[in-house]
C-alpha cells in the first residue's frame, strides 16, 4: 500500500480514537524513522518513551528471532523460565523492598493490579490521586486519573472512591490522606500532564503521610523508568521508596510488558485467582525486556541520559527568547518539557515538515522523549530548529 491507501484503508476499517499525523513508517534505524517514500524522520517521540533503545537495535533483533524459533507463548499455568529470570533481573536493581514483579501487557494494566492490590492489603475503601496526572483509559486506572477531559462520556465507569490533590501542594497531600486511604497514587515526574516536575519536599511527604496513617504509596513509574530521568527510576532523585512500583514502555524496548513490583509481604495477599493474565509475562516479551535492561546497563545507558539531558537542557535554556515564546523549560534526563502554549503545536508542525518528530501534551507542552541512544547532532538539530523558530517568531 502507498500512503493514500494506507490512509483511506485506516478510515474505512479502523476505528477513529486517533488524531494521526499524515505519515506511516515502513521502518526505523537508532533515533530515526523512514516513511513509506523513504525519507528521514528525526524521532524524539520514540514511542511515547518506549524505544529507548531505539529502532531495530541489534539486541533486541537478535533476541526476537532467538526467542521465536524457541518459545513464544504458554500461559501462566505452568512455570516460565523466562518471566522467574526477568523477575530475578528486575529485583537486582530495585531496593530489597521492591523484590517481587507481577508481569502484564502494559501499563494501564499495571495500576489496575496495583488498585486492586492495595485495597487487598490494607482493607480499605478511597484512594487519594493527583490532578494533571494520567495512569491509563481502563476503569479503574481512568478514575486515578485526575484530568476530567478524559472522564468525559465515561462517568458511569468511573470508581467514586478517588479524592485528588494538587501536584506538589505537601498541605492537600496531608490532609487528603487518611485512615481510609489505601493508597497514595503519584507519578514521580508527570508526564501526560506536561512534565511537571515536584519538589524534593513534595515527594519526602507523600512518603511520610503514607507511613504515618497506613496507607501504601504507589508511584506509577510507566515513562519515568528505566534511565528515562537520568536515574534508573525516577523515584531516586528524591531518596524515597515506594511500597508499590508499576512499569511499562521502555520494559519492552517496543513488546507489550508491563509490571507491577512490591514487597514479599504486600504480594502476599494475591493468592491464587486473585489476579491474572493470559498474555502477561509469556516467554517471548520476557525474553526481550531481559535483553532490554541488560542493554541498558551495558551500554551504560542510564548515565548517558542524565549527562545528554544536561547538555541538552544547557542548550535550550541558551536560546533567545525576547519575544517569551518559551515560558519554561523543566525536565529531567532526557525527559523534557517546553511549555509554549499555543506557540507549541505551531513548533510541533513546523518540525514536522522538517522531518523531526515531537510530542505535544497537556495543550502546550513540547514533549520531547528521545531514545537514550541518542547523538549529539539530533540534540543539537532540534536546538537549532527551536531557535529558529523563535527567531521567526520575534
Amino acid at each position: 500500500m502507498n500512503f493514500e491507501q494506507v490512509k483511506k484503508t485506516t478510515g474505512s476499517f479502523l476505528f477513529q480514537n486517533y488524531s494521526r499525523e499524515e505519515i506511516c513508517f515502513q521502518k526505523g534505524h537508532r533515533e530515526y524513522l523512514y516513511d513509506l517514500d523513504g525519507n528521514e524522520f528525526l524521532d524524539l517521540v520514540a514511542g511515547i518513551a518506549v524505544n529507548v533503545l531505539g529502532h531495530c537495535h541489534p539486541a533486541i533483533v537478535d533476541e526476537v528471532c532467538l526467542q521465536a524459533k524457541k518459545l513464544v507463548h504458554v500461559s501462566n499455568l505452568y512455570h516460565v523460565r523466562e518471566q522467574a529470570e526477568l523477575a530475578e533481573m528486575l529485583s537486582s536493581i530495585t531496593p530489597s523492598s521492591l523484590n517481587v514483579s507481577l508481569f502484564v501487557n502494559s501499563g494501564t494494566e499495571a495500576n489496575e493490579a496495583a488498585l486492586k492490590l492495595a485495597v487487598k492489603y490494607t482493607g480499605r475503601s478511597r484512594f487519594v490521586a493527583a490532578k494533571n496526572s494520567f495512569h491509563g483509559r481502563t476503569a479503574g486506572s481512568l478514575s486515578a486519573t485526575g484530568q476530567p477531559k478524559y472522564h468525559s462520556g465515561f462517568e458511569p465507569l468511573i470508581i467514586p472512591g478517588f479524592d485528588f490533590v494538587e501536584y506538589g501542594n505537601c498541605e492537600h497531600l496531608k490532609s487528603a490522606v487518611n485512615s481510609d486511604t489505601a493508597a497514595l497514587v503519584l507519578e514521580p515526574i508527570q508526564g501526560e500532564g506536561g512534565i511537571v516536575v515536584p519538589s524534593l519536599e513534595f515527594m519526602k511527604t507523600a512518603r511520610d503521610v503514607c507511613d504515618e496513617r497506613g496507607a501504601l504509596l504507589i508511584l506509577d513509574e510507566v515513562q519515568t523508568a528505566f534511565g528515562r530521568t537520568g536515574k534508573m527510576f525516577a523515584f531516586e532523585h528524591y531518596g524515597i521508596v515506594p511500597d508499590v512500583m508499576t512499569l511499562a514502555k521502555a520494559l519492552g524496548g517496543g513488546f507489550p510488558i508491563g509490571a507491577l513490583m512490591t514487597s514479599s509481604n504486600i504480594s502476599k495477599v494475591f493468592v491464587p485467582g486473585s489476579h491474572g493474565s493470559t498474555f502477561g509475562g509469556n516467554p517471548f516479551v520476557c525474553a526481550i525486556a531481559k535483553s532490554v535492561l541488560s542493554t541498558i546497563v551495558a551500554e551504560g545507558l542510564v548515565v548517558r541520559s542524565a549527562e545528554m539531558g544536561r547538555m541538552w537542557m544547557s542548550q535550550l535554556l541558551s536560546i533567545p527568547n525576547e519575544n517569551g515564546a518559551v515560558r519554561d523549560i523543566r525536565g529531567k534526563g532526557l525527559m523534557i518539557g517546553i511549555e509554549m502554549g499555543d506557540e507549541a503545536k505551531r513548533l510541533q508542525k513546523h518540525a514536522f515538515q522538517n522531518r523531526v518528530l515531537v510530542n505535544v501534551c497537556a495543550g502546550g507542552v513540547v514533549r520531547l522523549l528521545p531514545p537514550l541512544i541518542i547523538g549529539q547532532s539530533s540534540t543539537k538539530r532540534f536546538s537549532d530548529l527551536l531557535t529558529s523558530f523563535v527567531s521567526a517568531s520575534s
